[in-house]
């Protein structure tokens, strides 16, 4: 039983007004060094409350960009984050819902080493596995490229009837490369087995003896029911693909491709200079906006795949 005391609701809500400010204070802080010069940072103490340079900071950034970083705008760093994020998040799920559903309602030799096979993967990070799936991605078209000079097309052209095509086999520097390697997701897997070993036996039953099939079962019935688990494994997937960093930066080398991790990280480590910071927390500042748009808008469905109210 909790006690009704007085004093220790103060000091919870002291506690909570601690931490707010704890987590807020870098946001606020980023917020206002947006709006100002960056002489206006460079000198002590810092400008704690808005400037008037904000907007021709944020316009600056979503237009032309820092001449420093590939001189790319910040729009193109954004779209290419949006487009890894959508694709890592959207991938990830419709692949682990495919193989639970295989896992769970079909019979097939070797099932369960196959599902303890994507479950031990758990074990290897992208980190852990990077320099082969680099070596995959890079040279996954060399036996097609082999086989093409066996019949005398040689050099990155084949001529058809006068026809010039170019061949382009290479996933390096593409969305491909970017976001195919990161969408298998074995996390994803294990939590739509758990849940869809929590369907009742009878509801498969009804289902099959109203003649639904086994694509009509998991699109009418089990997709709805997984409403609320899609909603909350979208909002972690697509930060996690917003926030990646490693991956794109060794997977490419062509600036229209940067994301925007990687292009704040750039505008950091510059040499021979300072950092223009006013247009740093800019870019921060931009950077966090889809997150936190994904997940307000998807706030409600995400703690209620959470706390599992609906199963």
């Amino acid at each position: 039983m909790v006690e009704n005391r007085p004093w220790l609701t103060v000091v919870s809500h002291l506690v909570l007004i601690v931490g707010i400010a704890i987590v807020v204070l870098p946001l606020w802080v980023a917020l206002v060094a947006s709006t100002h010069t960056g002489r206006d940072l460079l000198s002590a103490p810092i400008p704690m409350w808005f400037g008037s340079h904000g907007v021709d900071n944020y316009r600056q950034m979503l237009t032309s960009g820092m001449e420093h970083v590939s001189g790319q705008p910040l729009t193109l760093m954004l779209f290419n984050s949006l487009v890894m994020a959508l694709s890592i998040a959207i991938g990830k799920i419709v692949i682990s819902l495919t193989a639970a559903f295989a896992i769970c309602y079909f019979r097939f030799p070797l099932r369960m080493t196959c599902f303890w096979i994507i479950f031990i993967t758990l074990m290897l990070p992208v980190e852990v596995r990077i320099l082969p799936t680099y070596e995959v991605i890079a040279n996954v078209f060399t036996p097609l490229t082999r086989l093409l000079e066996l019949f005398g097309f040689e050099g990155d052209e084949i001529v058809i009837a006068g026809l010039s095509i170019r061949l382009d086999f290479s996933m390096l520097d593409s969305y491909t490369g970017l976001t195919l390697p990161l969408i298998a997701s074995a996390t994803a897997t294990f939590l739509f087995r758990q849940f869809f070993l929590t369907v009742p036996d009878e509801l498969t039953e009804a289902a099959r003896i109203d003649g639904a099939g086994p694509m009509k079962f998991f699109r009418d019935i089990l997709l709805p029911l997984s409403r609320t688990n899609i909603a909350a494994l979208f909002v972690i997937l697509f930060i996690y693909g917003w926030n990646q960093y490693l991956w794109p930066l060794l997977i490419t080398t062509d600036p229209s491709y940067v994301t925007v991790v990687m292009g704040i990280q750039r505008m950091v480590n510059v040499a021979d200079t300072e950092p223009q910071w006013h247009l740093v927390m800019t870019a921060a500042v931009l950077a966090m906006l889809p997150p936190v748009l994904v997940v307000i808008g998807m706030q409600r469905l995400f703690v209620k795949g959470l706390v599992e109210t609906e199963k």
